[in-house]
């Protein structure tokens, strides 16, 4: 079975931090959300994926190259102009060859039992099959209500509260029969939540909802961004932490120097070939980035650093996010879900 992972969404809800880096390479513990992804289709014997692009399609690809670090074989596709959900899935039908397929977004954080999803899909003989989590706060996602045997009985995209009839949301992760392209219109902008699952209940096509009572969370906005990276150090999800434990919950990449008087307070994670200077204190759930550089007597607290960034000494952040090359000059203070993409 082959996946196509949907990957060239703007990301216009985590700006500033998307303006320069696509929304599916935001790092959760020094990982992009995508690498995340592929892994998953990997553990679950996924060999072949496709990937749609628009975004910073280039630095995408070069994020990911052919697949081979996860095993797999994969095969980009550029759209100039967004297609939507399934606009983007019709646009690479010849890939498909026939066969059943699976969807998901790039950018989202989910530990789904893929082969589970699969015999669930081959025994109820389900044309298509949406993966739902039940969750306290649905105003964002789609709903879908399903019966005793959990087939789809309704469905509404991103619902008004007045609307709502149902706290299972739709997840953005799908398994379809092939002849589901036929009803996608080709070379136009299409959408799965918005159009297809609407059309597929009118024309009463069997569509279940598989229930999936493992970890899922869109990273899609700051806050839950923030808490796939706390819910992730904290193992509430399993991911493959960069770096060796050097202690309880601690994380430290190759080649990063760490001042024996650094304090280092659980649970974090410093990237590769970083450098931190005397008496600085990091932690608790910080993540240093890749190639950062964090001055003497700097104070980090419920941080976020992506790559290359740089925090000047006596430095104190609190619950801050700073993107790629952030330079936070010295002697600052900065606190209370701020956000930094300053570049010098």
């Amino acid at each position: 079975m082959k996946a196509m992972v949907l990957a060239a969404g703007a990301g216009t809800r985590l700006r500033p931090l998307t303006y320069e880096l696509p929304k599916p390479l935001v790092p959760v513990v020094n990982r992009p959300v995508l690498h995340h992804v592929l892994e998953n289709l990997r553990r679950h014997s996924i060999r072949e994926v496709a990937i749609n692009l628009h975004a910073h399609a280039d630095r995408v690809r070069k994020s990911v190259g052919d697949g081979s670090r996860w095993g797999l074989k994969v095969h980009f596709s550029h759209e100039p102009t967004l297609l939507g959900t399934a606009g983007a899935v019709k646009r690479m039908a010849p890939f498909f060859q026939g066969a059943p397929f699976i969807v998901l977004s790039g950018d989202g954080i989910s530990d789904v039992d893929l082969t589970d999803l699969i015999n669930f899909h081959q025994s109820h003989r389900s044309f298509a099959t949406m993966v739902l989590k039940s969750v306290d706060h649905r105003f964002e996602y789609g709903v879908a209500l399903t019966n005793a045997q959990q087939r789809i009985r309704g469905f509404m995209e991103k619902p008004s509260w007045g609307d709502v009839f149902s706290n299972t949301v739709n997840t953005g992760i799908y398994l379809f029969e092939p002849e589901v392209l036929k009803l996608i219109p080709s070379g136009k902008t299409y959408d799965f939540g918005k159009q297809l699952w609407p059309l597929l209940l009118k024309q009463k096509r069997k569509i279940y909802g598989y229930s999936h009572r493992g970890y899922w969370c869109d990273v899609g906005n700051l806050m839950e961004y923030r808490k796939s990276q706390k819910d992730a150090m904290d193992g509430t999800i399993r991911l493959n932490l960069p770096g060796t434990q050097i202690r309880s919950r601690i994380w430290v990449d190759e080649g990063s120097h760490i001042h024996p008087q650094v304090t280092l307070i659980p649970p974090v994670v410093i990237g590769k070939h970083c450098q931190i200077g005397a008496k600085a204190e990091i932690g608790p759930y910080t993540a240093v980035g890749n190639h950062s550089k964090i001055s003497g007597r700097a104070l980090l607290k419920n941080c976020i650093l992506f790559e290359r960034v740089q925090v000047g000494r006596n430095v104190h952040l609190s619950n801050c996010i700073i993107g790629e090359n952030g330079h936070v000059t010295e002697s600052v203070a900065v606190y209370e879900a701020a956000v930094l993409n300053i570049r010098q």
